[in-house]
């Protein structure tokens, strides 16, 4: 299963945005039988992750891979998680 991870910060009124657009995201994602876990980070919890990301808040990793910034780009995401499921399926024989 993909798992994505979404960095925020308390007050970012863009994170909450984000949220709600994964929170959507994987409602439509599961009608096409894509499913992912969630995990939620707060940078400023985390030395590295405030160095490395701390000024591009929200950020998605895909698979611990940077994937976007900023905004989420919901269409964009889809078609990623779908060719993760395709990849994975391939890999696995299924």
């Amino acid at each position: 299963m993909t798992r994505l991870t979404l960095l925020t910060r308390s007050g970012c009124h863009l994170c909450d945005i984000a949220r709600e657009q994964l929170d959507d995201l994987a409602v439509v994602a599961g009608r096409s039988g894509v499913t992912f876990d969630l995990e939620v980070l707060d940078v400023d919890g985390d030395s590295e992750l405030r160095a490395e990301y701390g000024d591009q808040v929200p950020v998605v990793l895909l698979d611990g891979r940077l994937h976007s910034y900023f905004r989420v780009e919901p269409d964009r995401l889809l078609r990623a998680l779908q060719d993760d499921a395709s990849a994975h399926r391939a890999a696995t024989g299924q």
